[in-house]
């Protein structure tokens, strides 16, 4: 008898590595992976070369697809080899035709993005959600569950207009563990560590001299270490860092939770290593309000996310008749 398939639709190394920690906890089933991709204007826009700084193509997939090579995962792009029994995604701003039909888990990623003009142009049209990036998360209600990381944040989805009934509370892979990273190798402690954005890379404005400057501020007499974002212009960053901040470190491939880990201020704007700050106890500085993000914290499980999400994810393949009370129990 044929195995049941399931497909796990990627994105981001973050993403990627939630997808695969779930797929582990699946033996009985077999596993495809897929990096993130689209339809229509989406898909040619793609192989036109026009959204390279996206999850759908340039660095940010090849990473990507290193990722799945490496860790010998098969791959199924585009989901078009087989008629999959359930879906697996780290995103619903764009939810391709092929799966549209299907049982699909929607999983959080971590933080989305704040709610701009941008956001409510979009919601209140009813343009495509992707224009508004991950602001829009969870409002397509085109899946069967969503998995989000706290009951903050089932809170704060429910408001946005996601469907409360789809929605469980099961912490998310990669933020429920934050304890783990305390021992590391990273041979740095007690200094201001600083992870930056992404923003110029995806257009978006970021005026980094003066981002620097305050970071410098900040620190103090502690030592300044800046940790790249995946996806930024590597070249261009240092070159700002090393004018403003002369004695600064910067570091670009290392394990950013090591370095929170370590750190005695963590220093960030709209990103979602704001939660490990928090869970570890570290002085956090970000644009989102403090006190909303405690509120939102991932729930700390000892890492046991992926395999709540794998569960759920048997109740929907092996049922018939889908209960979400017998899931959330």
């Amino acid at each position: 008898m044929d195995r049941k398939k399931i497909l796990f639709i990627c994105g981001s190394l973050n993403q990627t590595s939630m997808m695969h920690h779930i797929s582990k906890h699946l033996p009985d089933y077999d596993c495809y992976f897929s990096p993130y991709y689209g339809d229509g204007i989406i898909n040619l826009a793609v192989k036109l070369g026009y959204l390279n700084f996206s999850i759908l193509n340039g660095p940010l997939r090849k990473k990507t697809e290193k990722y799945l090579h490496e860790n010998k995962l098969t791959v199924d792009y585009r989901g078009l080899k087989h008629n999959y029994d359930l879906i697996y995604t780290c995103a619903d701003l764009i939810i391709p035709k092929n799966i549209r039909n299907h049982k699909i888990i929607l999983v959080q990623e971590g933080m989305t993005d704040p709610e701009n003009i941008i956001y409510y142009i979009v919601k209140y049209l009813n343009l495509p959600r992707w224009l508004a990036s991950t602001s829009t998360m969870g409002l397509s209600n085109r899946y069967t569950i969503f998995c989000v990381a706290s009951e903050g944040y089932k809170n704060f989805f429910v408001r946005k207009g996601a469907n409360e009934e789809k929605i469980i509370v099961t912490g998310i892979p990669n933020f429920d563990n934050a304890k783990s990273f305390i021992r590391n190798d990273f041979p740095h402690k007690n200094y201001v560590l600083v992870c930056t954005t992404d923003m110029r890379e995806t257009y978006k404005y970021e005026n980094r001299k003066k981002f620097i400057l305050e970071c410098v501020q900040t620190a103090g007499t502690k030592q300044l270490i800046f940790k790249l974002h995946p996806n930024e212009n590597v070249e261009r960053a240092g070159k700002e860092i090393n004018k403003y901040a002369p004695d600064a470190l910067v570091y670009h491939n290392e394990n950013t939770n090591n370095m929170i880990a370590n750190c005695d201020v963590l220093i960030t704007k709209f990103s979602s290593v704001a939660f490990i700050g928090l869970a570890l106890g570290k002085e956090v500085h970000s644009k989102f309000n403090l006190n909303e993000l405690k509120q939102l914290l991932p729930i700390q499980n000892n890492g046991t996310s992926a395999e709540r999400i794998a569960r759920i994810g048997k109740h929907l393949i092996e049922s018939e008749v889908i209960s979400l009370e017998n899931i959330r129990d």
